[in-house]
Protein backbone atom coordinates (compact mmCIF):
# COMPACT_ATOMS: atom_id res chain seq x y z
CA UNK A 1 0.00 0.00 0.00
CA UNK A 2 0.78 3.51 -0.68
CA UNK A 3 0.03 6.37 1.13
CA UNK A 4 0.55 9.94 1.35
CA UNK A 5 -0.20 12.19 4.50
CA UNK A 6 0.23 16.05 4.20
CA UNK A 7 -0.91 18.77 7.20
CA UNK A 8 -0.09 22.60 6.80
CA UNK A 9 -0.50 22.31 10.84
CA UNK A 10 -3.61 24.45 10.53
CA UNK A 11 -5.20 22.79 13.95
CA UNK A 12 -2.27 23.04 15.58
CA UNK A 13 -2.37 26.93 15.26
CA UNK A 14 -0.16 27.58 12.19
CA UNK A 15 -1.38 29.34 9.48
CA UNK A 16 -3.99 27.73 6.54
CA UNK A 17 -3.00 27.85 3.07
CA UNK A 18 -5.57 28.69 0.54
CA UNK A 19 -4.99 25.18 -1.03
CA UNK A 20 -6.13 23.20 1.71
CA UNK A 21 -5.53 22.02 5.68
CA UNK A 22 -4.49 18.23 5.69
CA UNK A 23 -5.19 15.40 2.73
CA UNK A 24 -4.59 12.00 3.04
CA UNK A 25 -4.22 9.48 0.16
CA UNK A 26 -3.92 5.57 -0.04
CA UNK A 27 -4.26 2.72 -2.55
CA UNK A 28 -5.83 -0.43 -1.41
CA UNK A 29 -6.51 -3.54 -2.33
CA UNK A 30 -10.05 -3.85 -4.31
CA UNK A 31 -11.47 -6.32 -2.03
CA UNK A 32 -14.09 -6.26 0.80
CA UNK A 33 -10.98 -5.86 3.65
CA UNK A 34 -9.55 -3.49 1.19
CA UNK A 35 -12.91 -1.38 1.86
CA UNK A 36 -13.47 -1.66 5.52
CA UNK A 37 -9.56 -0.64 5.70
CA UNK A 38 -10.24 2.36 3.57
CA UNK A 39 -13.17 3.04 5.70
CA UNK A 40 -11.52 2.34 9.27
CA UNK A 41 -8.38 4.62 8.02
CA UNK A 42 -10.74 7.51 7.25
CA UNK A 43 -11.52 7.93 10.51
CA UNK A 44 -8.22 7.27 12.27
CA UNK A 45 -7.16 10.37 10.28
CA UNK A 46 -10.17 12.51 11.11
CA UNK A 47 -9.69 11.87 14.69
CA UNK A 48 -6.23 12.88 14.00
CA UNK A 49 -7.14 15.96 12.69
CA UNK A 50 -9.28 16.83 15.41
CA UNK A 51 -12.52 15.42 14.58
CA UNK A 52 -13.31 12.73 16.98
CA UNK A 53 -14.54 9.18 16.52
CA UNK A 54 -17.90 9.73 18.10
CA UNK A 55 -18.16 13.31 16.34
CA UNK A 56 -21.25 13.97 13.88
CA UNK A 57 -18.23 14.93 10.86
CA UNK A 58 -16.17 11.93 11.10
CA UNK A 59 -19.32 9.98 11.06
CA UNK A 60 -20.48 11.32 8.03
CA UNK A 61 -17.37 11.72 5.96
CA UNK A 62 -16.65 8.07 7.61
CA UNK A 63 -19.83 6.66 5.77
CA UNK A 64 -19.43 8.25 2.74
CA UNK A 65 -15.70 6.85 2.46
CA UNK A 66 -16.74 3.48 3.43
CA UNK A 67 -19.74 3.40 0.44
CA UNK A 68 -17.45 5.50 -1.90
CA UNK A 69 -15.15 2.54 -1.00
CA UNK A 70 -17.30 -0.23 -1.08
CA UNK A 71 -18.66 0.52 -4.52
CA UNK A 72 -15.72 0.59 -6.14
CA UNK A 73 -15.04 -3.11 -4.87
CA UNK A 74 -18.24 -3.94 -5.59
CA UNK A 75 -18.53 -2.10 -9.56
CA UNK A 76 -15.05 -0.91 -10.06
CA UNK A 77 -12.61 -4.05 -9.65
CA UNK A 78 -9.69 -4.90 -11.95
CA UNK A 79 -8.47 -8.22 -11.28
CA UNK A 80 -4.77 -7.32 -10.04
CA UNK A 81 -5.52 -3.90 -9.62
CA UNK A 82 -6.23 -1.64 -6.20
CA UNK A 83 -8.33 1.17 -5.72
CA UNK A 84 -7.33 4.79 -4.16
CA UNK A 85 -8.94 6.72 -2.02
CA UNK A 86 -7.87 10.41 -1.32
CA UNK A 87 -9.35 12.34 1.64
CA UNK A 88 -8.42 16.13 1.86
CA UNK A 89 -9.62 19.48 4.15
CA UNK A 90 -10.10 22.87 3.59
CA UNK A 91 -11.43 26.00 3.82
CA UNK A 92 -13.83 27.03 1.79
CA UNK A 93 -13.28 30.85 -0.04
CA UNK A 94 -14.30 33.48 2.34
CA UNK A 95 -15.92 30.89 4.56
CA UNK A 96 -13.17 30.65 7.75
CA UNK A 97 -15.90 28.31 9.76
CA UNK A 98 -16.28 25.73 7.29
CA UNK A 99 -14.51 23.12 6.35
CA UNK A 100 -14.96 21.47 3.43
CA UNK A 101 -13.83 17.56 3.57
CA UNK A 102 -13.62 15.70 0.00
CA UNK A 103 -13.65 12.13 -0.59
CA UNK A 104 -12.66 10.58 -3.66
CA UNK A 105 -12.35 7.13 -4.78
CA UNK A 106 -10.78 5.91 -8.30
CA UNK A 107 -10.68 2.78 -9.50
CA UNK A 108 -9.94 1.26 -13.11
CA UNK A 109 -13.02 0.75 -14.79
CA UNK A 110 -14.17 3.43 -16.41
CA UNK A 111 -17.29 1.59 -18.48
CA UNK A 112 -18.98 1.38 -15.22
CA UNK A 113 -20.72 4.77 -14.40
CA UNK A 114 -23.20 5.82 -11.28
CA UNK A 115 -26.19 7.73 -12.77
CA UNK A 116 -27.36 10.59 -10.94
CA UNK A 117 -31.27 10.64 -10.25
CA UNK A 118 -33.02 13.90 -9.02
CA UNK A 119 -34.81 14.42 -6.22
CA UNK A 120 -38.56 12.87 -6.90
CA UNK A 121 -37.20 12.35 -10.48
CA UNK A 122 -37.51 8.62 -11.36
CA UNK A 123 -34.43 8.98 -13.54
CA UNK A 124 -34.36 7.39 -17.13
CA UNK A 125 -33.02 4.03 -17.00
CA UNK A 126 -32.26 4.18 -13.31
CA UNK A 127 -34.33 1.70 -10.39
CA UNK A 128 -34.49 2.54 -7.00
CA UNK A 129 -34.12 -0.26 -4.90
CA UNK A 130 -36.90 -2.00 -3.60
CA UNK A 131 -37.78 -2.22 0.59
CA UNK A 132 -36.26 -6.03 0.73
CA UNK A 133 -32.97 -5.29 -1.25
CA UNK A 134 -30.25 -5.61 0.41
CA UNK A 135 -27.81 -3.19 -1.74
CA UNK A 136 -28.36 0.03 -3.94
CA UNK A 137 -28.52 1.96 -1.70
CA UNK A 138 -24.49 3.30 -1.16
CA UNK A 139 -25.25 6.01 -3.41
CA UNK A 140 -28.39 7.38 -1.83
CA UNK A 141 -26.74 7.30 1.38
CA UNK A 142 -24.11 9.49 -0.25
CA UNK A 143 -26.44 11.85 -1.50
CA UNK A 144 -28.28 12.93 1.45
CA UNK A 145 -24.96 13.22 3.67
CA UNK A 146 -22.97 14.65 1.03
CA UNK A 147 -23.48 18.35 -0.44
CA UNK A 148 -22.54 17.58 -3.85
CA UNK A 149 -21.13 14.41 -5.48
CA UNK A 150 -19.97 13.13 -8.38
CA UNK A 151 -17.85 11.39 -11.73
CA UNK A 152 -14.68 12.32 -13.53
CA UNK A 153 -12.55 10.84 -15.49
CA UNK A 154 -9.77 9.48 -13.68
CA UNK A 155 -6.44 11.51 -14.08
CA UNK A 156 -3.42 9.99 -15.70
CA UNK A 157 -5.12 6.54 -16.77
CA UNK A 158 -8.11 4.67 -17.57
CA UNK A 159 -11.16 4.41 -15.26
CA UNK A 160 -12.92 6.89 -12.94
CA UNK A 161 -12.78 9.00 -9.50
CA UNK A 162 -15.95 9.41 -7.53
CA UNK A 163 -16.05 12.17 -5.31
CA UNK A 164 -18.36 13.68 -2.53
CA UNK A 165 -17.83 16.53 -0.68
CA UNK A 166 -18.80 17.46 2.55
CA UNK A 167 -19.22 20.77 4.69
CA UNK A 168 -19.08 21.82 7.93
CA UNK A 169 -19.71 24.75 10.46
CA UNK A 170 -16.29 24.21 13.10
CA UNK A 171 -16.53 27.49 14.52
CA UNK A 172 -13.43 29.69 13.76
CA UNK A 173 -11.28 27.49 16.02
CA UNK A 174 -11.09 24.65 13.23
CA UNK A 175 -11.44 21.26 14.40
CA UNK A 176 -11.56 22.34 18.20
CA UNK A 177 -14.43 24.58 17.99
CA UNK A 178 -17.99 23.01 17.99
CA UNK A 179 -19.04 20.48 15.14
CA UNK A 180 -21.98 21.60 13.81
CA UNK A 181 -24.12 19.42 10.70
CA UNK A 182 -23.21 18.69 7.06
CA UNK A 183 -25.19 20.95 4.88
CA UNK A 184 -26.22 20.89 1.31
CA UNK A 185 -25.56 23.91 -0.67
CA UNK A 186 -29.50 23.47 -1.99
CA UNK A 187 -32.02 20.66 -2.66
CA UNK A 188 -31.15 20.12 -6.26
CA UNK A 189 -28.82 17.96 -6.98
CA UNK A 190 -27.92 14.02 -7.97
CA UNK A 191 -29.15 12.19 -4.77
CA UNK A 192 -29.16 8.37 -5.80
CA UNK A 193 -26.73 6.48 -8.63
CA UNK A 194 -27.24 3.57 -10.18
CA UNK A 195 -23.94 1.60 -10.79
CA UNK A 196 -25.15 -1.05 -13.28
CA UNK A 197 -24.09 -0.04 -16.77
CA UNK A 198 -26.28 2.18 -18.51
CA UNK A 199 -27.40 1.15 -21.99
CA UNK A 200 -27.59 3.85 -24.72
Amino acid sequence: MNSTVRSSGAFSGIGETPAGIGEFAMRYTSTPRGARLARRLTSHRLDEWGYSYDGGINESVTAIAGELAANAVRHGHVPGRDFALRLTVSVPAGESGTRRFRVEVSDMRSERLPTAVSRGDGGAGAEEPGELDESGRGLLIVGCLAARWGVVPRPGGPGKTVWAEYLAVTGATGAAGAEGTGKREGSEGPVMGDWRKSEA
